[in-house]
């Protein structure tokens, strides 16, 4: 049943995207139904990865590999270790909820909407199964164009504009490292990821490949500065986009930084640290304040998502001071527990909140919030998924939100007293905005007319929340069978960091 499971993983929802694009918007009732079950599909295939997953070694698993290219050494060559397969779950199983959302309130191309989301699925689980760096490349530029239509054909008003900064700062973004990647193919003779990572390079080769990868991660994820795409593309996407964008696209730049910038330029990647760092503490806190003035709800949840994902590059630099100033691999390897735990954290908290926005969007055409005002009062069983996904992005103890920050918190005071200090501050910024939030919208009387019209959730989007809000709580209170995946991949992952590469 292994054999070939990861190919399957990537190749059935785009043959599904295809089968949903014949059938078209003239049978749509058959489309909308085939794709559930592409995504569902998906989900089940997922699942024999962790159940024969190996947890007590760090080796790549479920491995796949053919000639692909023989003229420049890249093969189609895939597998996963303890990094990849949290993010290949969340990705299969964020799919199916994006799908029931957008059931019947997508009228425009509903077909193309679906196939779309299907074949974006498929590329993201390459992102993270490919072992060979040009096929990684492939993966991560051909996912642009799934959200650059969806952004595009199905966004709000200014949806050419937010297209195009979202293609330009991530593409332009991807070209240093497409330069990087091919400067470390004619040193190794081959693409292969694991010969990248043992390839001995000079501190100049280091930083240069170092600042390229940085310049493709960096805006993925995004870190400030480089994060002014987002707030945009999320306001003009539609709510689907803007789940896949937050629970996934971004968990792409912090995955690249374990998977190549780290392993591969360790010695520049320990210089630079503080710089890095400093970049990711200001996300967490300037960010924070920014998202408390926000009056768009899209645009508060994307600026708090540049927030929580400053804890995730902040997790995994923290491991060079921890290991330079303690020497403590466990305690170094922390930092990057934390990051991963949040990654995947981030996703099931962000996809219910865009989906919430959604819901009331649907309802009232507005994601002002002076737009709303006692929404409890109509909608009490979305008032409720509402408040506990709010209390998540806090970081309340009993949620995902807290498990990750509390690990990056731990880490930081390992590391600098100052850095879990300032890090210690979205525990209270974060609990501003988003409680701020919740308070203008949920609780109070009922602002208007239009909010008294409201009617709670239907069976659909019940479902779709309530599937969420068990994933937010079982990591909350039971992370052991994601650290334990973790674990043996972290722990070599510290040791190559913390190994100079220096010829």
């Amino acid at each position: 049943m292994q054999a070939g499971l990861l190919s399957t993983l990537i190749w059935l929802p785009i043959v599904g995207g295809v089968l949903v694009l014949a059938l078209g918007d003239s049978r749509i009732a058959l489309a909308r139904w085939v794709a559930l079950a592409t995504a569902v599909a998906s989900f089940l295939l997922s699942l024999p990865l962790y159940m024969g997953f190996d947890t007590s070694t760090a080796a790549f698993q479920f491995v796949e590999q053919m000639p692909w290219i023989p003229a420049f050494n890249a093969s189609y060559h895939l597998g996963v270790d303890g990094i990849a397969l949290p993010l290949v779950l969340l990705t299969t199983f964020v799919t199916i909820p994006v799908v029931i959302a957008g059931w019947t309130v997508i009228e425009k191309r509903p077909a193309q909407y679906f196939a779309a989301f299907l074949i974006m699925e498929g590329l993201m689980v390459g992102v993270f199964s490919a072992l060979d760096a040009l096929l990684f490349y492939f993966f991560w530029e051909a996912m642009l164009i799934p959200m650059f239509l969806i952004i595009g054909i199905w966004g709000g008003p200014r949806r050419v504009y937010a297209t195009l900064k979202f293609f330009l700062y991530t593409f332009l973004g991807s070209v240093f490292m497409l330069v990087a990647l091919i400067y470390m193919y004619l040193q190794a003779g081959s693409y292969d990821i694991v010969a990248l990572q043992e390839l001995p390079l000079g501190f100049d080769e280091q930083f240069w490949i170092f600042l390229a990868f940085f310049a493709a991660f960096a805006v993925k994820i995004p870190m400030f500065p480089v994060h002014t795409w987002l707030p945009d593309a999320h306001v003009e996407a539609p709510t689907g986009g803007s789940v896949v964008l937050a629970a996934i696209m971004l968990k792409m730049g912090g995955y690249g930084f374990l998977r190549f910038a780290l392993p591969i330029a360790p010695d520049a990647a320990r210089e630079l640290d503080t710089l890095v760092i400093a970049l990711s503490l200001v996300a967490v806190v300037y960010i924070g304040f920014v998202a408390l003035v926000q009056t768009d709800m899209k645009k508060l949840i994307a600026y708090s998502s540049i927030a929580h994902m400053g804890f995730v590059t902040l997790g995994c630099f923290l491991a060079f001071d921890i290991a330079t100033g303690t020497g403590s691999l466990a305690g170094a390897g922390m930092g990057i527990d934390g990051a991963m735990v949040q990654m995947v954290s981030h996703g099931l908290i962000s996809a219910a909140m865009f989906l919430c926005v959604g819901v009331m969007y649907d309802r009232l055409h507005s994601r002002e919030i002076s737009a709303y005002g006692g929404v409890i009062n109509r909608m009490p069983m979305f008032g409720a998924f509402m408040v506990l996904f709010a209390m998540a992005n806090s970081g309340l103890p009993g949620t995902s939100g807290f498990v990750g920050e509390f690990l990056v918190i731990i880490a930081s005071f390992k590391a600098n007293f100052w850095y879990a200090f300032l890090a210690a501050t979205t525990l209270i910024l974060g609990a501003a905005y988003t409680l701020w939030l919740v308070k203008r919208v949920i609780f109070g009387p009922v602002g208007n007319d239009h909010v008294a019209t409201l009617e709670d959730l239907n069976g659909r989007e019940f479902f779709v929340l309530a599937v969420l809000a068990a994933g937010v709580l079982l990591l909350g209170l039971w992370p052991a069978p994601l650290l334990e995946v973790m674990q043996p991949s972290v722990q070599h992952l510290v040791e190559q960091i913390v190994t100079s590469k220096l010829p």
